[in-house]
């Protein structure tokens, strides 16, 4: 009981911080107003551990690689974390271990990826309907607009409803359980067996 309530803790505190790394990194990327109050609490919220990593570690391409490089380096300190409060044996020593982990904590970056863009859908359609002009919409449509915009060309407004947002958020559900959730299982599974 006690391991079970430790991993929900360390699961939903390390999932936090990683999304608002990641959140960082795609504000940065999409070019979003930096004046809005969230994009402030993002900054403020990372800069003690971002900051200094930049330091050693330079941009790739334009593309904030210690940004990146924070967020997997958090979800595979996660994972580890995760792994230890199992009550099996696990050999850290074999190779499979350590390839497992690092996949699992690019994976849990694409999973927590996906859900931040299927939150910035979610309210964005949301306010489209009761506050269009509310001051987060700049930013959601920074965040979504890479993503609705082929939806949009392929199925364009019906009686003039945009249906876009609620054929991605269909998309980035069937990601997330038939695609991203089973190969979760699989290197959870591949974990195990390399210990056994």
């Amino acid at each position: 009981m006690f391991s079970e309530a430790l991993s929900f803790l360390v699961r939903n505190i390390a999932s936090f911080f990683i999304l608002m790394v990641l959140l960082r990194f795609y504000l940065q990327l999409a070019r979003a107003p930096f004046g809005h109050p969230l994009a402030q609490f993002t900054v403020k919220l990372t800069n003690f551990a971002v900051l200094p990593l930049r330091r050693m570690v330079g941009s790739l391409g334009g593309y904030d690689t210690a940004t990146v490089l924070l967020a997997w380096f958090c979800a595979l300190l996660m994972h580890l974390l995760l792994l230890l409060l199992l009550p099996l044996p696990i050999n850290w020593l074999a190779p499979d271990t350590a390839f497992g982990l690092f996949m699992l904590a690019v994976l849990e970056l694409l999973r927590l990826s996906l859900y931040l863009v299927f939150g910035a859908v979610l309210v964005q359609a949301i306010l489209s309907w009761v506050n269009p002009y509310n001051p987060l919409a700049p930013i959601l449509d920074a965040l979504s607009r890479p993503f609705l915009k082929p939806i949009r060309r392929l199925l364009p407004p019906v009686g003039g409803f945009d249906l876009s947002p609620l054929v991605l958020l269909l998309l980035l559900q069937m990601l997330l359980m038939f695609v991203l959730a089973p190969i979760e299982q699989r290197l959870l599974h591949y974990i195990l067996l390399a210990s056994s």
